[in-house]
């Protein structure tokens, strides 16, 4: 059984820089068995109901503004999968849309874990209609991927306040590592319900980033082992926490 992976993204600019959290990445595929294809959850893909993608070839999106030359200059364009997306409908009951592409919350971070980008890449997209039990139900029909060698990776961040950061700050507010530690805690003793049920907090303003992490905990396994990695908030209200679900 393939693992599960929830990674937060952070800045885009993590694609071309060299620093502890993309390190992580590198390593965290090195522990993984080789996927036969990646199906990646992204905050980035957001629409009304919930689709997947087919494109042999789907197009690399740089669905992000005001970033140096260099970020665009990235290419990451790995194969996609008629039969993964295939799967994926019947899996979730859910139809095509080829309208979008491979967003940032998804190379930013494959481009680090898997950087020839010769694993074919899905994506599913997030319904921002449906409360959290659904997205969570939803991730627990994706777990008979992983038996089929699919990698799922949730791409988003559990504390996430734009409008709030402060670029000069190390670690992260008060509310914000509080948040993040709440989030771990339910994580490690697996109660996923105390995940859905969080207190409110300017850590969530939106659900974006927050939904991704409910697709992973539901495709994980009560049986599975929990890994925590890149345990850390910055500039005050950003955490780029991630778990590892694997047996």
């Amino acid at each position: 059984m393939m693992p599960v992976v929830f990674v937060g993204h952070g800045s885009p600019m993590n694609a071309i820089e060299d620093n502890q959290f993309t390190r992580t990445w590198r390593k965290l595929s090195d522990k993984l068995p080789i996927p036969k294809c990646i199906v990646c959850i992204s905050a980035h893909w957001l629409t009304r109901d919930t689709y997947t993608s087919n494109e042999e070839h789907p197009q690399q999106i740089y669905d992000m503004y005001g970033f140096p030359p260099e970020l665009y200059a990235l290419s990451y364009q790995p194969p996609g999968s008629k039969l993964y997306a295939k799967k994926i409908q019947e899996e979730l009951g859910i139809e095509v849309q080829n309208d979008w592409g491979i967003d940032h919350g998804t190379w930013s971070v494959l481009t680090h874990m898997y950087p020839q980008a010769d694993i074919p890449v899905v994506q599913l997209s997030i319904d921002m209609t449906k409360p959290y039990q659904e997205h969570y139900d939803l991730g627990k029909k994706l777990r008979n991927l992983r038996d089929d060698g699919v990698l799922i990776i949730g791409s988003g961040n559990i504390v996430h306040n734009l409008r709030l950061i402060d670029w000069n700050r190390q670690g992260g507010f008060h509310w914000a590592e509080e948040f993040d530690a709440y989030i771990r805690d339910c994580i490690l003793r697996s109660d996923h319900q105390a995940v859905m049920e969080h207190p409110m907090s300017p850590a969530v303003p939106s659900t974006d980033h927050f939904l991704p992490l409910l697709y992973v905990l539901g495709a994980s396994n009560i049986i599975d082992q929990i890994e925590v990695f890149n345990e850390a908030c910055l500039m005050g209200s950003l955490s780029m926490t991630g778990y590892l679900f694997h047996r």
